[in-house]
């Protein structure tokens, strides 16, 4: 009997394994910071609590198999949560990362209280000024990260009150959480947005916003009333949404006809139900490696112990982060550093480029560079690394190389000519003389 009830066990731990296996590979168990403001004396706010919380996630409010979950001890039960997630939104992959994995999604759940947006392009959801019954419920708001910036999410749950059966009524996404683009290209930020089909609010109308940010500053980008079809003005040019995507799929990606400077910084996109919004950030990067130019080129001939001065201009280039150096590539193929230079302060031009440069004063003989070879400015930048080149030339040096002996031929055949031109001169003037001479 005491094998019989053995076999049993084991079978029942492998079956539950397999239950968890095969719920964790679906929608992942997430692993979040419940996050709140502490109630301080007289009115005022005091040090925020963090408390670990799980949160068991399952796409059909039918399927009770979430709840043969063990959280662990060290969680208090009251922050642990069975959600329902009809969107799948909490089922990515980037928010499952694999067994045993030391980097986890960033997750934080919040308290939430629905109320009236005040923007112009939201009161239009609120008009009645009523506070629907559905509203009287526990509302959590989550933020979200998937690995390696794969996915940001927020989500907005309800709960009947006193429950720990949240269902996800509002979640916002976007697949790029950080986007790098060169000047000039078309950029598209993602942003989507689900709604519960089963919820009231749901066909009650929305709105979108797309605002700005950057060092503290900030500016709205674009506004659209989705109820009444309306636009607000704003003074932003080149900067679209997909209005049919948007009321078809829930659509609200941005789209930047050509990306410039001023585009580099955090875009905020924030969805408004009535009396519900959700949001999620973006980063932006405009990078523009740098255009290279070497002057003088090409560089005149020089003899040991005659100096010139090569200047290495580089332009066009964003962000401001610049590394410039000097290289030495001789006869032999061999490549050695010549230092930095003397590296000038940067100049900014009217499209926000910057341009910077950087002098060398070459000397042969201090320097061992031997009959010369070629001289390449490097400059290293977050777009990539760009290298110009040119050609330095000693004349004089010892045995005299293929060029040495091509400059003097090219001398002497210069030389030998000229005494032709002069002993044809010459000659031609005798000849003239004799034969006046003779006629007289």
């Amino acid at each position: 009997m005491t094998e019989y009830s053995t076999i049993y066990r084991i079978v029942g731990i492998v079956l539950t394994s397999a239950v968890i296996r095969a719920s964790s590979n679906g929608c992942p168990v997430m692993e979040c910071w419940f996050v709140q403001e502490k109630p301080g004396r007289g009115g005022f706010s005091a040090a925020v609590t963090q408390e670990k919380s799980l949160m068991y996630i399952r796409t059909d409010p039918d399927d009770s198999s979430i709840r043969q979950f063990r959280p662990p001890a060290d969680i208090d039960l009251s922050r642990v949560y069975y959600v329902t997630d009809p969107s799948a939104s909490f089922c990515h992959a980037s928010l499952h990362p694999p067994e045993g994995s030391v980097t986890k999604p960033q997750c934080e759940i919040n308290p939430f209280q629905p109320q009236p947006s005040m923007v112009r392009w939201a009161t239009s959801l609120t008009e009645s000024g009523q506070s629907p019954i559905h509203l009287q419920a526990d509302w959590f708001s989550v933020a979200a990260q998937g690995l390696d910036g794969q996915l940001v999410l927020s989500a907005l749950m309800r709960a009947p009150s006193g429950s720990k059966e949240p269902q996800v009524i509002l979640s916002v996404t976007s697949r790029t959480a950080s986007v790098r683009a060169r000047l000039g290209e078309r950029v598209t930020l993602d942003c989507g947005f689900w709604v519960d089909p089963s919820s009231p609010l749901s066909g009650a109308g929305f709105s979108v916003e797309w605002r700005y940010q950057f060092r503290g500053e900030g500016r709205l980008v674009l506004a659209y009333d989705g109820k009444n079809d309306w636009l607000a003005d704003t003074t932003e040019t080149g900067a679209a949404m997909d209005f049919s995507a948007l009321h078809e799929s829930g659509n609200a990606s941005l789209v930047l006809e050509e990306a410039e400077t001023r585009h580099s910084g955090t875009y905020i996109c924030t969805v408004y139900l009535p009396n519900l919004l959700a949001q999620v950030a973006l980063d932006l990067e405009v990078v523009e490696p740098p255009s290279l130019s070497i002057f003088p080129s090409p560089l005149p001939l020089v003899v040991p112990g005659q100096a010139v001065t090569v200047q290495c201009e580089a332009s066009g280039f964003v962000p401001l982060s610049l590394e410039l150096a000097w290289e030495f590539v001789g006869a032999d193929g061999k490549s050695r550093p010549l230092g930095q230079g003397s590296v000038t302060g940067h100049k900014q031009a009217l499209d926000g480029t910057y341009s910077q440069s950087s002098r060398l004063e070459l000397d042969s003989a201090k320097m061992g560079l031997g009959r010369g070879g070629e001289i390449s400015c490097v400059a290293v930048h977050r777009g990539g690394t760009r290298k110009a080149k040119v050609t330095l030339n000693v004349i004089g040096v010892s045995a005299p190389s293929i060029e040495d002996s091509m400059a003097m031929v090219a001398v002497a055949l210069g030389l030998y000519g000229l005494i032709k031109v002069f002993s044809w001169t010459f000659s031609s003037t005798g000849t003239s003389h004799g034969d006046t001479k003779d006629k007289v």
